[in-house]
């Protein structure tokens, strides 16, 4: 691998190019107007500056991930007959819920909110999966404070304290949303469970490497 390239897929290089200009599309930009404050200007350059080493390298690292992740989505896209968009990788800024965050790992909500390729493989895998009726009543069961009424939200109904029935919603009513809930969560698990096998034929520039990565000094267990 020549030093032009963060990594390769199969013995494919991805360039560098790829992962600065995600680099630079997903930057922090302040929603004020920079142009006639001179002092947010200022502040904005004195922040960058700041800006450790340490940091830059682990964010290159993770946009890396990012840039990878997109890649093995569209191979894997392609190997079972989807058709995403086609550009190498839309580069307008968009937002990451912070509920994505938290739930997925940076890096995963990050390639799913900008790779249409990872979308659509979570769209897929998400057909695939089969939630069995009674994994849908035990959830249910179990969670019932999640299924009081309208009603019974307006008059505060302490959901831990043994609740009417008439306060509940009908299973029959919530039933559908649970199973769409259950396959959705479904889904995202098979999706790490496939990005965990993709990537293991990925070989990383140095630099490049995952940023939990414990061969380098930098190395942070996160996702």
């Amino acid at each position: 691998m020549t030093e032009e390239y963060a990594a390769t897929v199969h013995g494919d290089p991805i360039p560098k190019q790829h992962v600065e200009a995600f680099l630079s599309a997903s930057a922090f930009r302040s929603a004020g107007n920079c142009a006639s404050n001179h002092n947010t200007a200022a502040h904005a350059r004195q922040h960058t500056a700041a800006l450790s080493a340490r940091a830059e390298r682990q964010r290159r690292r993770w946009a890396t991930q990012v840039i990878v992740t997109d890649e093995l989505a569209r191979r894997a896209c392609a190997e079972r007959g989807l058709d995403p968009p086609r550009d190498v990788l839309p580069m307008h800024l968009l937002t990451v819920p912070e509920s994505d965050v938290a739930d997925l790992g940076s890096i995963v909500a990050a390639a799913l909110a900008h790779s249409p390729a990872a979308r659509a493989l979570v769209a897929d895998l998400e057909r695939e999966q089969h939630i069995p009726e009674t994994a849908v009543r035990d959830y249910y069961d179990r969670n019932r404070d999640r299924f009081l009424t309208p009603d019974a939200l307006r008059r505060g109904v302490d959901p831990y304290d043994e609740p009417t029935p008439s306060d509940i919603q009908p299973y029959e009513h919530v039933r559908n949303a649970i199973t769409r809930e259950l396959r959705h969560a479904a889904a995202r698990r098979a999706f790490f469970a496939w990005l965990d096998r993709a990537r293991a034929d990925v070989v990383y520039a140095e630099g490049h490497e995952h940023p939990g990565d414990p061969s380098h000094p930098d190395h942070e267990h996160r996702h």
